[in-house]
C-alpha cells in the first residue's frame, strides 16, 4: 500500500451541490478538472447519470440500472477546470430540483497503454490511485488490460457500454457484486489485478464479448487519502468503527454475504454526519428523504455506526466498503500515518 503526499483531499476528490435550472448551467467549485463526474437527484427519484472523459461528454451511464450507454446531448456537455456543464437533461437539471456531484480527478488526458493482450485508453492518477479506463473485448480467456496506476487496484467496476449488462464490482479480487442490484457475492469468475493489469477471467458479456466495448473505474488503496475494505457488523446501535486513517469525506458500502441495497454519504450533503444521515443508493432512484436513517458518527480516523438496520450492520452481516478522505493525516512530506 502506499503512502499518501496528498494535503488535502479536495484536490482529487470532491463533492459538490447544486440547483437545477432547466437550461444550460455551469457547475464550478469542484477544485479540479474532474475525469469523472456521477450526478444524482437529491429531491427527485431519478436515475444516476455517470460520465467520464475517457469515454467522452454526453455519454451517459446509469449505476442503477444494467442499460447500456446512450449520448444525451443535453447531458454533461463539457469538462472545465473548477468543475462541469450540463444541458436541460431532466434528470441532472431540472428547475429548482437539488443535485450532488462526485467527482474524481485522473490525469485530465488519455494514453494509450499497451501493457496487456488488449490495448486500453487509459487516464490515471498514480497520486491518488484512481484510473479510468477503456478497452474493446477479445472473447478469450485471461486477457489482460493496463490500468495504468503502478500499484494495484483492490477495486475494479466494470460496465459493457454496448449492452444491458449488470455493473460488476471486483473487491479484493474475491468478491464479485453488481452496482446495480441488491444481489451479494457472486463468488465466482474472480478477476486478479497487480500492479500493471487487470486479468479477465473469461468471454462473459458483462466484461470481455468481442468486439464490444467497456468502462472500468479502478481503485487503488493510498493510505491516508482512500481506504477499501470490508467489516462484520454486530447488529445493535452500538455499531462497528471502522478505521480509514482519516476523517472521511465519502462512504460507500454494500452487504455482500446477503442481499442489501449499497448507501452513499459524503461530507457536504451532511456537514456533520453524526445524526444527520443524509444517504442516496447507487442501485436505485430514491430521493434522499425516501432512504430511511443510516446513522454514523464521522471520525478524525473513520467512521462509527449507530443504527442496526441489516443493510448496513446485521449480527455477523459481512459488508464492503469505500472511503475516500476530507482531512489525510500526512504533511506535504508524505509523512506515514500511523498505524491504529
Amino acid at each position: 500500500m502506499a503512502y499518501t503526499t496528498i494535503n488535502k483531499g479536495s484536490k482529487y476528490f470532491n463533492t459538490i451541490t447544486y440547483t437545477g435550472t432547466g437550461s444550460s448551467l455551469a457547475n464550478t467549485g469542484v477544485g479540479f478538472q474532474p475525469d469523472w463526474v456521477w450526478i444524482k437527484g437529491r429531491s427527485g427519484a431519478t436515475d444516476h447519470a455517470l460520465y467520464d472523459n475517457v469515454r467522452g461528454v454526453q455519454k451517459d451511464l446509469v449505476s442503477n440500472a444494467a442499460s447500456a450507454e446512450t449520448t444525451q446531448t443535453t447531458g454533461l456537455t463539457a469538462f472545465g477546470s473548477d468543475g462541469f456543464t450540463i444541458g436541460a437533461l431532466a434528470k441532472l437539471n431540472t428547475s429548482a430540483a437539488t443535485y450532488v456531484a462526485w467527482n474524481w480527478l485522473g490525469a485530465n488526458t488519455t494514453v494509450s497503454n499497451t501493457s496487456g493482450t488488449i490495448t486500453s485508453t487509459v487516464s490515471s492518477n498514480t497520486t491518488s490511485g484512481f484510473s479510468v479506463v477503456s478497452y474493446t473485448g477479445n472473447g478469450t480467456s485471461g486477457p489482460t488490460i493496463g490500468h495504468g496506476l503502478g500499484i494495484t487496484p483492490k477495486i475494479v467496476i466494470i460496465k459493457n457500454r454496448q449492452a444491458a449488462e449488470g455493473w460488476q464490482v471486483w473487491v479484493n479480487n474475491n468478491i464479485r457484486i453488481q452496482l446495480n442490484t441488491t444481489a451479494g457475492n457472486a463468488g465466482n469468475f474472480p478477476i486478479s489485478t497487480s500492479s500493471t493489469l487487470i486479468t479477465l477471467p473469461n468471454f462473459d458479456g458483462a466484461w470481455n464479448t468481442s468486439a464490444v466495448t467497456y468502462i472500468a473505474y479502478c481503485f487503488a488503496e493510498i493510505k491516508g487519502f482512500s481506504r477499501f475494505g470490508t467489516y462484520i457488523g454486530n447488529g445493535n446501535s452500538d455499531g462497528r468503527f471502522i478505521y480509514t486513517g482519516f476523517k472521511p469525506a465519502f462512504i460507500l458500502v454494500k452487504r455482500y454475504d446477503s442481499t442489501g441495497d449499497w448507501y452513499l454519504q459524503d461530507n457536504v450533503r451532511n456537514q456533520n454526519f453524526n445524526g444527520d444521515p443524509k444517504t442516496l443508493q447507487p442501485n436505485t432512484t430514491s430521493t434522499e428523504s425516501t432512504i430511511g436513517t443510516w446513522s454514523i458518527d464521522n471520525l478524525s480516523n473513520g467512521f462509527k455506526i449507530r443504527e442496526s438496520n441489516a443493510a448496513i450492520n446485521a449480527s455477523s452481516g459481512t459488508y464492503i466498503y469505500m472511503a475516500f478522505a476530507q482531512n489525510p493525516f500526512v504533511t506535504s512530506g508524505g509523512i506515514p500515518v500511523t498505524a491504529r
